[in-house]
């Protein structure tokens, strides 16, 4: 196949699925039990150096508590898949976890602004960015979910996003019209936050997966948070509802709102108010530091973070507000 066209963007990952089916070879598919405290997951699957993934879509059912645990762990020099990374991103530079970034949405929190802190330290030059599209990504990902090296597209072709990618241009062979191929991108450790999953790892959530499906297919290891945990039995009376099986899954780790400040849909809303205070802060390198000591590296876990920010009271009062109920007077 004769190669038109190369982006000069640095490829992060091994798209060779021989070399990724030889570690899922190994992987354990066992239906046991996977119960973690998030704290012992992030400790046993996340490791310096790896390339992490994170789930959700945008602020709505991201993993903030294990982006929050990472940061408290110190995890560094990992690469990261900028695929609609908006607070978690924010959490992920302050803590300076990744050096290696395949950028497609970043730095923005969609309509509240822009985080200071991401911009700063991509713009710091400790971090080698790769740019691709939100799509791009997605259907990277779905090559790895597919056991394929690449796949190809048609999109990115003529643009500076194009030139700063690791993609390629190549003539069709049953057509002979131009496609960008997108290597397959195999995640170390993926992490996805659930409405609910059993004690073996089946997954159920609500709403838009965007890519996470294809995201916990192609991670080696994945952890899975979630909002709670249901007996088996409920999987088993409906099996269809099951959006990620357990041999997928190396961790549960039961974490009620564990997508705050973000939103969970049908759960509870994002917190606004708080997501105004990160950006507030992060404008400041010294005012950010103080805020981040505060209600991350001081903070015990997740439930020490939400009890600083209004404890169990503003957790009703978002979920009232995502459920469109009457707030309580």
């Amino acid at each position: 196949m004769e190669i038109l066209d190369q982006g000069q963007g640095e490829l992060f990952t091994n798209p060779d699925p021989d070399d990724a089916r030889a570690f899922f070879r190994k992987k354990n598919r066992k239906m046991e039990y996977k119960v973690s405290g998030l704290k012992e997951a992030v400790s046993k699957h996340v490791k310096d150096g790896e390339y992490l993934g994170i789930g959700g879509f945008g602020a709505n059912r991201s993993p903030i508590a294990a982006c929050h645990e990472i940061v408290r762990q110190g995890r560094k020099e990992m690469g990261f898949a900028g695929h609609t990374a908006t607070h978690d991103m924010q959490i992920l530079s302050a803590g300076e976890v990744y050096n290696r970034l395949d950028a497609a949405y970043i730095v923005g929190l969609e309509a509240r602004g822009l985080s200071s802190c991401s911009r700063r330290y991509i713009e710091s030059g400790k971090v080698k960015v790769t740019e691709w599209t939100n799509y791009a990504l997605s259907i990277r990902m779905k090559a790895a979910a597919m056991g394929v090296s690449y796949l190809p597209a048609r999109n990115m072709m003529g643009t500076d996003t194009f030139k700063y990618s690791a993609g390629i241009v190549a003539n069709c062979p049953f057509t002979g019209k131009k496609a960008v191929l997108l290597p397959a991108l195999y995640v170390d450790i993926g992490i996805i936050h659930v409405h609910e999953a059993d004690v073996y790892g089946n997954c159920r959530f609500k709403g838009i997966a965007v890519a996470d499906l294809e995201l916990a297919a192609a991670s080696k290891r994945l952890i899975i948070t979630t909002e709670k945990i249901i007996d088996h039995d409920e999987i088993r009376n409906d099996p269809s509802s099951t959006r990620i099986p357990y041999y997928m899954v190396d961790a549960v780790c039961e974490v009620p709102f564990g997508g705050f400040p973000g939103t969970m849909p049908y759960e509870y809303f994002s917190d606004e108010d708080h997501l105004r205070e990160w950006l507030t802060a992060d404008k400041d390198p010294e005012v950010f530091k103080e805020f981040i000591q505060r209600n991350i590296y001081d903070c015990e876990d997740h439930f020490d973070y939400i009890n600083r920010n209004g404890g169990l009271k503003r957790m009703q009062e978002l979920r009232h507000k995502e459920l469109l109920l009457p707030e309580e007077g």
